[in-house]
């Protein structure tokens, strides 16, 4: 097995058990560590107080006291589980008075004055006859079915109410009803015995009871009429015909007869797709075991009445195919609650088989398989993943240069769902108790996920490390010691009281161990990561995959010592050659798969040491010349600089010269810009109104001279006296201005004054000239 210890404290015997005490090492690559369990260090769990309050109750000394009461019989060697927890109330079964013990583990844990020893008994108004070897808890968890091999009986669960939500409110004893299932059948019958007893797993329906009988028939009970059946489902290998003249003694030497059953969860009907069904028929998958390893498939639906339904077929076809079919003593199944389903097969022998039900391919559903049921139904394939062996009895070495004698030690096993890890099981038998937990169930979800065939992760799945199994408890070290089945066994889910597995043994001793079922996923370890330039590296050459899996391949461990070991005879000590034998094969298994694989994981580890301190000292060099590199380009960096600064200075004067020179070519281009034609324009416009202006100026002085000359040619030849006084003189002036205004353009005068750019001494000198024409 794979069993991981860190701690082994020296074995001691005392007269009546036999102990060994180990605290497990936690791996960072296992998603499944199981128990931690040691004598002196247990106040470091939570809820310590209600586990040590629980050792010692009162409910267990009482038990132990009527122990010799109980009947002897072939019961005694039947692993049993009469105990259960609901809501933090621990039930224990007491088979002499046919009553209920129940205390609350909340009260035990609390830091009051509560009466830690108090409890309360659940009495049987109709108490069963049969000897009680289960209790089951309903889905629904207000009744519990007490089963037998000749008989169930149904108790009610009575009301809860008051300050701590006690039964009743805290009464001491009560009476509980009782409902007796298939009484007539098994009265009537006494052949028939009763396999195996499970609640069917709807927590909205009515409340069934599936019981499973020697007859080859599953039956279902509704609670309301519990003395017959609501369904009734032949698991027979033959026809009806035959049935008759064919003994159940035949079949069940043949292994033709149904052993186990269990559910999956719940489902989409396959079958019923031809049926044309308006509603979506929701069905339970039911997985029927043969002594023989043939398993067969039924789907269940209580709320629909359609003839197809609850129709077995099969068998279903495992791969690879094996001669003996996986075995000839299966005796339990069980189907983990994930996608896609794992299916667990127990054999007497302690054989455990891992399947995977897939749906098969058309190909091989043709031919391959032989239906029962005949149709167009497929028929889902298990792929065998792994096959597990349960080490039921020690192994144990006459000598010290003899080999390990086999042992023919079978005995039923009974398969256990674990609630806080469904890829985790415990496996409980007349030898002891198992955990199995799947590591590879992760990457198994991952690769049937994966859209395309990916061969590295298939390779990877395949070289994945197969499951975990810690043998927990050994109640018969021997083949020919007594047999000691355990007499409960149950795993307390609540995590405010800790997760913590109950095991009583068959003296009703109480065994609490820690379990450790949530935990922070641990970080990847630097040498699980190489880095890119990593293919070069000497380190290659230790092995193919990384340093981690190499050390962990070596450290694998084929056999493991239990937890604990308990005596079968509490009154008698085991003879000392038993003892001897048990210390010996403890040693040697502590030697061989221990110490002796730790020394080969030192040496490889030394060898590796050895590799990193070369690599170390020659990075070390190669950082002294990275120092000496870095050093001489710092230098280098400054000269640079200094450089840059200079040709920067001088870069900067360039470009303001070059500006400069750009300017003055700028302004000496030819072409003129838009103001400057404005202006230009402006002052031509100017220059052509000034010479009109100086051309009428030239008019005007042409005519002045002209006039001067008339009257100085007119005014030569005799000088007139006459004289005009002031008031003719005036008139004359009036006369010429008139003539005058009249002969001067008014366009003329009008442009004159209405030019902008005429110069102010134009315009005087325009009027004085006509003021001397005047």
């Amino acid at each position: 097995m794979t069993t991981r210890f860190n701690k082994l404290q020296i074995p001691r015997c005392n007269r009546n058990v036999l102990v060994f005490s180990v605290i497990l090492l936690v791996d960072s690559c296992d998603d499944f560590i199981l128990f931690v369990t040691t004598q002196k260090n247990m106040a470091s769990f939570a809820g310590e107080r209600w586990r040590e309050a629980l050792k010692n109750h009162d409910i267990f000394t009482k038990l132990q006291d009527r122990l010799h009461l109980e009947p002897q019989g072939t019961s005694k060697r039947i692993a049993k589980n009469l105990t259960f927890c609901l809501n933090g109330d621990l039930f224990i079964w007491d088979s002499v008075e046919s009553v209920f013990y129940t205390t609350n583990l909340r009260q035990l844990n609390t830091d009051g004055d509560t009466d830690t020893s108090k409890y309360q008994t659940l009495l049987c108004i109709n108490p069963p006859l049969f000897e009680v070897c289960q209790v089951l808890v309903s889905p629904t968890q207000y009744h519990v079915a007490l089963i037998g091999q000749r008989g169930a009986t149904i108790l009610e669960l009575p009301q809860r109410w008051g300050k701590r939500s006690e039964f009743e409110g805290g009464r001491i004893h009560i009476n509980c009803k009782t409902i007796p299932v298939a009484e007539r059948f098994f009265t009537s019958s006494a052949s028939v015995t009763l396999r195996q007893a499970a609640w069917y797993p709807s927590e909205t329906e009515e409340p069934h009871l599936v019981l499973l009988t020697s007859d080859n028939t599953i039956r279902f009970y509704n609670l309301k009429e519990p003395q017959s059946p609501a369904k009734v489902l032949s698991v027979s290998q033959v026809d009806e015909e035959i049935t008759l003249f064919y003994r159940r003694s035949y079949a069940a030497s043949l292994g033709e007869t149904a052993v186990a059953f269990d559910f999956g969860p719940l489902a989409d009907s396959p079958r019923l797709s031809r049926l044309h069904m308006k509603a979506e028929l929701l069905v339970y998958p039911l997985y029927i075991l043969y002594g023989n390893g043939e398993t067969f498939l039924s789907y269940i639906s209580l709320t629909h009445s359609v003839s197809n339904v609850g129709k077995p077929m099969g068998p279903l076809p495992m791969y690879p195919a094996a001669e003996d079919n996986y075995g000839y003593d299966a005796c339990a199944v069980l189907c983990l609650p994930c996608v896609p389903n794992i299916l667990v097969i127990a054999t007497e022998s302690g054989m455990l088989y891992h399947c995977v039900v897939l749906e098969a391919e058309e190909e091989e559903d043709g031919g391959a398989v032989e239906r029962w049921s005949r149709g167009s139904e497929t028929v889902p394939s298990l792929y065998v993943f792994e096959c597990v062996e349960l080490e039921l009895t020690l192994k144990l070495a006459a000598g010290e240069e003899e080999e390990i004698t086999e042992s023919d030690f079978t005995c039923p096993i009974r398969l256990h769902r674990d609630p806080l890890c469904q890829h985790r099981y415990h496996c409980t038998h007349e030898a002891g108790v198992h955990s199995v937990g799947l590591t590879w169930f992760k990457k198994l979800h991952g690769f049937l996920e994966s859209d395309e065939e990916d061969k590295d992760s298939l390779q990877e799945l395949a070289a994945e490390q197969r499951c975990i199994v810690e043998h927990i408890l050994c109640t018969r070290p021997l083949a020919n010691s007594l047999p000691a089945p355990v007499r409960g066994f149950w795993i307390v889910s609540d995590l405010s009281l800790g997760a913590t597995m109950i095991c009583i043994t068959s003296t009703y001793e109480c065994l609490l161990l820690p379990l450790l079922s949530i935990r922070p996923p641990s970080p990847p370890l630097l040498c699980s990561h190489p880095g890119v330039g990593s293919g070069s590296s000497p380190l290659r050459g230790l092995a193919e995959d990384s340093f981690e899996q190499h050390i962990r391949n070596i450290l694998a461990r084929s056999s493991t010592n239990p937890l604990m070991l308990r005596a079968g005879d509490k009154d008698s000590s085991p003879p000392p050659p038993e003892c001897l034998q048990l210390l010996s094969r403890a040693t040697q298994v502590f030697r061989e798969e221990y110490i002796l694989k730790l020394g080969l994981a030192h040496e490889e580890m030394q060898r590796r040491v050895k590799l990193l301190t070369g690599q170390k000292n020659k990075q070390l060099e190669d950082l002294a010349l990275c120092r000496e590199e870095r050093k001489s380009l710092r230098e280098a960096a400054e000269r640079l600089a200094d450089k840059y600064e200079d040709a920067k200075y001088r870069q900067e004067a360039i470009i303001n010269r070059v500006k400069q020179i750009l300017g003055s070519l700028r302004s000496q281009l030819p072409v003129l810009s838009d103001s400057e034609k404005d202006m230009r324009k402006e002052l031509q416009t100017i220059h052509d109104q000034l010479r009109h202006l100086d051309n009428g100026i030239k008019q005007v002085n042409m005519k002045k001279e002209y006039q001067k000359k008339q009257m100085n040619t007119g005014a030569s030849p005799a000088r007139s006296s006459l004289t005009l006084n002031a008031q003719q003189r005036k008139c004359v002036q009036g006369v010429l201005k008139e003539q005058y205004v009249q002969r001067v353009p008014t366009c003329f005068t009008s442009h004159i004054y209405k030019t902008p750019n005429v110069n102010a001494s134009a315009i005087h000198t325009v009027k004085c000239v006509f003021k001397d024409a005047l």
